[in-house]
């Protein structure tokens, strides 16, 4: 088997898996779309930020909420993959484990990509999101960056555990300090300087920072160093993910 045949051989599995799973499909949905109905419209009675509504002003936050929960519990089905043996089979199929590897985010993100879709339409139709063929794009390049860095940690964590609920607490853990930390529900600028500090090195807060401005046209750090920012976390995630499944052990 070739290493490209290997490649799309579990790209298409983890679709087909997302596909046939109706119920994580509408989870994967449901959820993101509770925060802005219910969060939004709650305090978006009371606050406007930038000249949007409150609602507005969340839903590229939403989109990254999206992409991080997402992504980083993909991590938990290394671990039932373990458990069910497959990826014993998989494992002893001729190919690298890079291969293996690049095959799970690749998969990952593709079903990813299809949430943040359902979400980019349904806010064009329903919240008054307008998009244009620019922000679309860039949209898709930053989420497809975000998801990368993102199941690159969730593999590397899965590729560490055998535990279902010793994964659920670490990626708990990871995840909710990327979320809030990342000014998703609020502005960055004027925020106190202790903790500006820890949402400026926070990556996510950059994915944040670029869908606000293609989308919304609020810019705090600017596209070129959120994209910089972006790259750079995807290559140093894709690296210790690699590095962390060739290290795995069965």
């Amino acid at each position: 088997m070739g290493e490209l045949n290997g490649l799309y051989a579990l790209w298409y599995r983890e679709f087909k898996v997302f596909t046939r799973e109706r119920s994580r499909v509408v989870a994967s949905v449901v959820q993101p779309l509770m925060w802005l109905i219910i969060f939004g419209t709650g305090l978006g009675a009371s606050i406007v930020l930038s000249g949007e509504n409150y609602q507005t002003f969340i839903y590229p936050g939403i989109l990254t909420m999206t992409a991080i929960f997402g992504s980083l519990f993909f991590g938990l089905y290394i671990i039932m993959d373990k458990r069910v043996d497959f990826l014993k089979e998989v494992l002893v199929a001729p190919l690298s484990r890079t291969t293996i590897f690049f095959g799970k985010v690749l998969g990952g993100a593709t079903d990813g990509i299809i949430e943040v879709a359902i979400l980019m339409i349904l806010g064009s139709l329903f919240f008054g999101i307008h998009f244009t063929i620019y922000s679309i794009v860039v949209s898709f390049a930053v989420i497809f960056l975000l998801m990368v860095s993102i199941l690159s940690l969730g593999l590397t964590i899965g590729s560490m555990m055998s535990s279902l609920e010793g994964f659920g607490l670490i990626s708990s853990f990871v995840s909710f300090p990327l979320f809030f930390l990342s000014g998703a529900l609020f502005p960055v600028k004027n925020l106190p300087s202790w903790l500006f500090v820890f949402v400026s090195v926070n990556p996510v807060s950059y994915a944040v920072d670029a869908l606000r401005t293609v989308i919304l046209g609020i810019a705090s750090f600017g596209l070129v160093l959120d994209f910089g920012v972006l790259i750079g976390f995807a290559l140093a995630m894709i690296c210790v993910g690699a590095w962390a499944f060739g290290r795995m052990k069965i």
